[in-house]
């Protein structure tokens, strides 16, 4: 009798826990090829071994690296519903155990009682949370700014509004007559559980069938689409969640929800910026010194916007010729790494000891407008002078959607041509160099291979001419000429 042997290989879940099936006319072989590898077919769920296969690590990312948990944790479904179970101990065995007793308590008692023996914190958290419930919980114990958190929930509210088709139109923005608030619950009402990887999938696909199909707005899509996820998915990090009293549904609604593929936004220059700055002296300077004080703080000093707005006075250091940025009643950097001393040019110094003398408050910036402080929206004293010197610039060729930004990255650009890229990043005061390389410098260096001269005409004869015959001698000579010029340089 003949026997045949068939293979099959197959994955399961989002690690290639790949498990072979061998059988043929004489019976049927498992073969696993992994420790984690699918459980024996024949086991019970109240055989323990059937749990043993069943537990797994958890493993979480840190610094760029990938760790695993010390203690075993197990996945369990039961009517309709489905939590993970951290089983609180590293020795396999005594895990399985406990993920056997709690299925069997699901079904004999339930949900409810096998979470308050198991897991009785759980049992005290809100289960089957809307969307507006878990941004309350997250605002309330989060440990981070209120500004960023609200930015995080912007993004989320905006997906699942997108997702569920509620569009508010324009009543949306209307924050006097209440057309926000009734946006806002309705977004706000929709249940977590239902905002599914599933859904948030269909979101990113819409977004992006619904940019033109030309390669320009194909990518700002794709852009524009990592961006709100990136932001939405800090909402769901391990270092939130952990302080928040609800139960949150599985899988959570990022949960496998891939990226686009990243689009480099490298800054590329597109403007003559020593040009830029004698147009600005000779429109400026004279009729509208305040927004003079504003180009040459962000084109010559790199500061952001914010900087800007409430820069005060003291902040010149006048003997040593910088500006430090630091925090004051007002304003508080962006970040602590945003901290220190910019150097400034000593031409640039004098221009402002002379707008000191004349200065009527201690914001350098002149402005009606008073500062307000808590807010979790933009809010700028200088905001009409901001919008008068982006149409100037626009004006003059910097057609960008934030002109005054571009200023801070071609700040950089020229530190870095002149500097290299750790002083672009010192002076730009950037915590990761990586920052600074990927998105604030342009490089200026320009490097050819040095071979146009053959394209030439040679009043000797023909060979160096285009689509003449190039000899081999030809090519010899421009390689030594290439050299050659290299080690002059």
């Amino acid at each position: 009798m003949r026997c045949y042997t068939h293979r099959i290989s197959y994955e399961r879940g989002s690690t290639a826990n790949l498990l072979h099936r061998e059988w043929n006319s004489c019976g049927t072989v498992w073969n696993p090829k992994s420790v984690q590898a699918q459980p024996e077919a024949s086991f019970s769920k109240t055989d323990l071994r059937y749990w043993k296969e069943r537990i797994f690590k958890p493993t979480y990312t840190r610094g760029g690296n990938r760790y695993e948990g010390p203690n075993w944790a197990v996945y369990i479904q039961h009517r309709g519903r489905r939590h993970k179970w951290s089983l609180g101990k590293p020795n396999r065995e005594a895990a399985a155990a406990i993920a056997k007793d709690i299925f069997l308590s699901l079904q004999a008692k339930g949900w409810d009682a096998t979470i308050q023996r198991y897991r009785p914190k759980l049992a005290e958290k809100k289960r089957n949370v809307t969307v507006g419930e878990f941004i309350e919980e997250v605002k309330a114990k989060a440990d981070l700014d209120a500004k960023t958190i609200e930015g995080y929930c912007k993004a989320f509210r905006t997906i699942v509004a997108s997702a569920f088709e509620i569009d508010g139109g324009k009543e949306k923005f209307d924050h006097r007559k209440g057309g926000h608030e009734k946006w806002l619950t309705k977004v706000h009402g929709i249940r977590l559980a239902s905002v599914t990887p599933s859904k948030v999938q269909e979101w990113k696909r819409t977004h992006l069938a619904r940019a033109k199909r030309d390669p320009l707005s194909q990518r700002q899509a794709k852009v524009s689409v990592n961006s709100f996820m990136r932001r939405a998915r800090s909402l769901f990090a391990a270092d939130i969640l952990r302080h928040l009293a609800i139960e949150l549904p599985e899988p959570r609604p990022f949960a496998g929800v891939a990226f686009e593929p990243r689009q480099s936004l490298k800054y590329r220059s597109n403007f003559d910026v020593l040009e830029l700055i004698k147009e600005a002296r000779s429109d400026l300077a004279e009729s509208d010194p305040e927004l003079f004080k504003i180009f040459l703080l962000a084109v010559m000093v790199g500061l952001r916007r914010k900087e800007i707005d409430l820069l005060e006075w003291p902040s010149f250091k006048w003997e040593t010729v910088v500006i430090r940025i630091e925090p004051t009643h007002h304003f508080h950097p962006k970040s602590e790494d945003s901290i220190g001393d910019v150097p400034v040019d000593k031409e640039l110094m004098e221009i402002f000891r002379g707008y000191r003398a004349r200065a009527k408050s201690d914001f350098v910036i002149e402005s009606a407008r008073e500062p307000k402080a808590g807010l979790i929206y933009d809010y700028y004293r200088c905001q009409e002078d901001f919008e008068k010197l982006a149409k100037w610039l626009r004006k003059k060729g910097v057609k960008v959607s934030k002109p005054l930004h571009t200023l801070r990255k071609e700040y950089g650009s020229q530190i870095n041509a002149i500097h290299g890229i750790h002083a672009a990043s010192r002076a730009l005061r950037h915590a990761d160099i990586g920052v600074t390389n990927e998105y604030y410098t342009d490089s200026r260096a320009r490097v050819t291979t040095g071979m146009g001269h053959l394209l030439k005409d040679n009043e000797e004869g023909d060979g160096d001419k285009p689509g003449g015959k190039v000899s081999d001698d030809s090519v010899a000579a421009s390689a030594q000429e290439t050299v050659k010029r290299k080690k002059t340089r």
